[in-house]
């Protein structure tokens, strides 16, 4: 099934231009969810939001949005200021500076769309992605959408035809940073770093293929309710044993590789006395 775009926009750098099409790279729909039920009857429960000082359930018309500036106490702002704030939504992404690829860290990674070119923009776009993926960088710019300004990546990917991803980008202020982590230093043994390295070249592949991994929780989740509807009962599972705690580093890496233990050095006998001369 072909998939829909969601919108239309415009890449642009220098003087070049590109139409392209925006299609969403993941579906929210797959996610299983539960609705929360009357025991009793099983009906639907509807929320409800409580002031906390009267105690009692506040309608969405007399609902105002505030801003906690201090402890307890807050600014408000009516929709009209809130709308004036948002940014004005724009059809176009403006590519501000080209990147090598590897330079930007995943874990700014947010929301992916994947583009296609759009009426007239076949031959830009393809020159595009083939100029991205051989000089191994990306673009960054910035796109305006839903009232927010988002920073963006555009960047090359090749399975059987040569596309474009744009991924938004999380801001500088909204990662926090590994330095943040307590990591002690500790010394790693050259024999140690050896064994893992063998290790990982033991189980490395060649490329990533999401297709091996499968969500072992949704297929449970769908295999219960499958019987909830036929009238079963869910049987919980037994958990799994967890394993003894590993304390010889090098043993727990011998044993991944299927190697023999090392043997123990066996403790040196002393040496016979000199019988006396007499």
């Amino acid at each position: 099934m072909a998939a829909r775009s969601i919108a239309s926009l415009t890449i642009s750098f220098g003087m070049v231009s590109i139409p392209v099409k925006l299609y969403s790279a993941t579906e929210a729909s797959r996610a299983i969810s539960f609705n929360l039920l009357h025991k009793a009857c099983g009906s639907r429960l509807k929320q409800q939001y409580f002031c906390v000082k009267e105690e009692v359930p506040v309608a969405r018309e007399d609902m105002a949005k505030g801003y906690e500036f201090a402890k307890d106490q807050y600014v408000t702002f009516t929709p009209e200021e809130l709308k004036a704030m948002e940014e004005a939504g724009t059809h176009s992404a403006e590519i501000t500076e080209f990147v090598p690829l590897k330079t930007v860290d995943p874990v700014y990674f947010d929301k992916a769309y994947y583009l296609g070119p759009d009426k007239g923009g076949a031959k830009p776009y393809a020159l595009l992605a083939r100029a991205l993926r051989e000089s191994g960088r990306c673009a960054l710019g910035r796109w305006a959408a839903r009232g927010k300004q988002y920073i963006v990546m555009i960047r090359p990917v090749e399975d059987l035809v040569e596309g474009l991803v744009m991924q938004q980008l999380l801001y500088a202020g909204e990662v926090r940073s590994i330095r943040d982590v307590d990591i002690p230093k500790t010394e790693v043994k050259p024999a140690e770093l050896k064994l893992a390295q063998q290790l990982i070249e033991q189980q490395a592949s060649d490329k990533f293929d999401p297709g091996a991994y499968t969500d072992e929780v949704r297929a449970r989740i769908e295999a219960a309710v499958q019987k909830k509807v036929e009238g079963q009962e869910v049987t919980m599972a037994e958990p799994p044993e967890t394993g003894a705690q590993v304390i010889d580093l090098m043993e727990a890496l011998r044993a991944s590789l299927g190697k023999k233990p090392a043997k123990k050095a066996e403790p040196a006998k002393p040496a016979a006395r000199k019988a006396a001369k007499k």
